[in-house]
């Protein structure tokens, strides 16, 4: 090979290279999931227990105002259902993210490392996978709720998916970014429970944030600032055709935060290099 040759710049990917790559991730991804029928069924068990047994309880005593985008009162069961939607999300994405934290431990991540593709292509992909995994679990959740007799208007259905994909790419991307973080897997449990039962509990998922504020202001100001409120409120709005600009703004300004910074803190050899140092996490 000439030396003119070997200076030559080198040419980037064709689009269609980018699809291929993106098909291989996503298809990966997908048979992970098929192959672990249990995280499917786990992540409908957790929001159909609430379903079923909380709301249900809770059905003639919490029953809502009139609050937007409500019309009129609402069950407790309808009201909860919107948060539930996004836990299951919040579980999903943690989840895949544990896999990028397993992955680094059995040296899986190699592809990463000799892949000529560009690293924040690679995470973007996977993030991309996993949140397609996470509209099929809401899907089916929503289905089993709607033989509970939990309805939202027919539209709603479909008007809904824009903001499941954007809150899902959200927690998606929050759970890449702390698996950047973790160097061993039995710590990335601990972290799990950490994030997703204080996001999850200290939100407007379960109850209306102005009963917060009337019983504790400092609770109220801590839902707030929790991104997790916003994705429930945008899923919420959608669900009956209506944008809650806001929950949009910040769900995707929090998209493109944790996604930057899963793509700056995230080495793929960083698994490889605590194997060969013995560190820890």
């Amino acid at each position: 090979m000439s030396a003119h040759a070997m200076t030559l710049p080198r040419r980037g990917f064709t689009l269609a290279q980018h699809l291929i790559c993106l098909r291989g991730i996503a298809w990966r991804e997908a048979l992970r999931f098929l192959h672990q029928r249990e995280r499917f069924i786990s992540a409908l068990v957790r929001p159909l227990v609430w379903l079923f047994i909380f709301a249900a309880g809770f059905r003639q005593i919490l029953g809502v105002s009139i609050i937007p985008p409500y019309e009129t009162y609402v069950l407790y069961d309808v009201y909860v259902t919107p948060g539930l939607m996004a836990m299951i999300q919040l579980f999903n994405g943690m989840q895949s993210s544990l896999s990028m934290v397993y992955d680094r431990e059995m040296g899986n991540m190699r592809m990463l490392l000799v892949s000529p593709f560009p690293r924040w292509f690679l995470l973007c992909g996977k993030l991309l996978a996993s949140t397609t995994v996470s509209l099929f679990q809401v899907y089916a959740y929503i289905v089993v709720a709607w033989l509970w007799g939990v309805e939202a208007p027919a539209w709603g259905y479909v008007a809904v998916l824009p903001a499941l994909a954007l809150t899902g790419m959200m927690l998606g991307a929050l759970g890449m970014l702390l698996s950047s973080a973790i160097r061993q897997l039995e710590n990335f449990a601990g972290v799990m429970n950490f994030v997703i039962f204080p996001m999850f509990f200290a939100s407007s998922a379960l109850y209306p944030l102005w009963l917060v504020q009337q019983s504790s202001p400092v609770v109220y100001t801590i839902c707030r600032l929790n991104p997790f409120t916003y994705a429930v409120e945008l899923i919420r709005f959608a669900l009956y055709a209506e944008v809650d600009w806001i929950s949009l703004a910040v769900v995707a300004g929090m998209t493109i935060v944790f996604t930057a910074g899963a793509i700056i803190a995230y080495d793929p050899a960083r698994g490889l290099i605590a194997r060969r140092g013995g560190g820890g996490g």
